[in-house]
């Protein structure tokens, strides 16, 4: 009954926290142009919340982990703290669709445990660390010796890929650097982990990250342990590059940020177009997953930026920040899936990872470089 009584305060608080956000906008913002614009990307993001679920409606399970994240980032940025009742419901209520957020999918899980762990960085709520390191421990029995190594991709135990893995390193390194009590054991996983995946061939010549190992949802057996050359897409280049830097802050191994520019060079001369806005191979149709990807990649190089800043990183980041608020932004502020434009149409998944773009420009912009 109290468990009953707490989720419906909470949605009633998460509520008017979107409520009052929404009519804060009407004053002018005095932060940055980015940060304006930042703003108002998050109140037309909130359209989509539903507070009964946690989640964001026109999206999916991990996506929504992603979406949050975009709102604690925004919240980081802005000094803001109006989110933090809906980031609790969120914590609360979302569990009622995974318990302790955990499904049969280990990239899954990795997304809602960097998010929390971004939550705890904002609110310096425990609760939300904890649950990051209790969604860690369930991501550890997905690894196994098959190909050397690494942790599947779902519980099914069919396909080793770059995204689950990668997540499983990021997550281990930003445990290590917050809980000083077990950062042993979280340090263990992070460099036990790396060095896996530096050598299992997935980092192909190019310096650029394939999809997998062996065919995608088929039996993984020594034989088929070789990079797949599948697609090279933008979250797996950055999901490593904040695994990197984050690491980087515990070993003093210059390697580290030495891997993570190259991987962020070749991914910004690679995948952008020639407008220098980056583009994923599926545009202008992604779909539901790939919608995701870019927000993913540029977040992960603002992390790269703060650990190692160099100029051309907040260039990139203003350039596909002004190609989504020129070019790819629509009615309300929704902004659509290819930043170069023209806008289409939008959901929870295009408008946070578009957001994160934006944020991540005011970020740069904040630190005066």
């Amino acid at each position: 009954m109290y468990m009953r009584r707490y989720q419906m305060k909470l949605v009633l608080l998460a509520a008017l926290v979107l409520f009052t956000g929404t009519a804060a906008t009407s004053a002018p913002d005095p932060g940055s142009i980015q940060l304006q614009r930042a703003k108002q990307g998050v109140v037309a993001l909130q359209q989509w919340y539903d507070p009964a679920q946690g989640t964001y409606r026109t999206t999916g399970w991990w996506n929504s982990a992603n979406a949050l994240t975009a709102l604690v980032d925004y919240a980081r940025i802005s000094k803001s703290t109006e989110f933090n009742f809906l980031i609790a419901n969120t914590f609360v209520a979302a569990q009622n669709q995974n318990a302790g957020f955990l499904n049969n999918y280990y990239d899954d899980e990795g997304w809602w445990a960097l998010a929390w762990i971004d939550a705890y960085d904002l609110t310096a709520n425990k609760q939300y660390l904890a649950m990051a390191e209790s969604i860690f421990a369930d991501m550890t029995t997905g690894w196994s010796d098959t190909c050397g190594g690494g942790i599947w991709w779902s519980k099914e135990r069919t396909y080793k890929n770059a995204i689950a893995n990668e997540l499983f390193f990021s997550v281990a390194a930003h445990l290590a650097n917050r809980d000083t009590v077990h950062r042993g054991s979280y340090l263990d996983w992070a460099n036990r982990d790396w060095k896996w995946f530096a050598a299992s061939g997935m980092i192909n010549q190019e310096k650029l990250v394939n999809d997998g190992l062996g065919p995608a949802y088929g039996p993984a057996n020594a034989a088929t342990c070789q990079n797949n050359g599948r697609t090279v897409w933008t979250y797996n280049q950055g999901v490593l590059l904040g695994g990197l830097a984050e690491l980087s802050r515990l070993n003093s191994d210059a390697a580290l940020l030495l891997t993570a520019h190259k991987i962020a060079a070749m991914a910004m001369a690679h995948l952008d177009g020639i407008d220098g806005v980056l583009h994923d191979p599926c545009e202008p149709k992604c779909g539901a997953d790939g919608e995701q990807f870019k927000g993913i990649f540029v977040r992960n190089l603002v992390a790269l930026d703060r650990a190692s800043p160099r100029p051309e990183y907040k260039s990139f980041l203003e350039t596909n920040a002004n190609g989504i608020w020129d070019r790819d932004r629509g009615r309300g502020n929704q902004l659509g899936q290819v930043w170069s434009g023209p806008f289409d149409n939008a959901n929870a998944a295009t408008q946070s990872s578009a957001l994160d773009a934006l944020v991540g420009a005011a970020t740069l912009e904040s630190a005066g470089q």
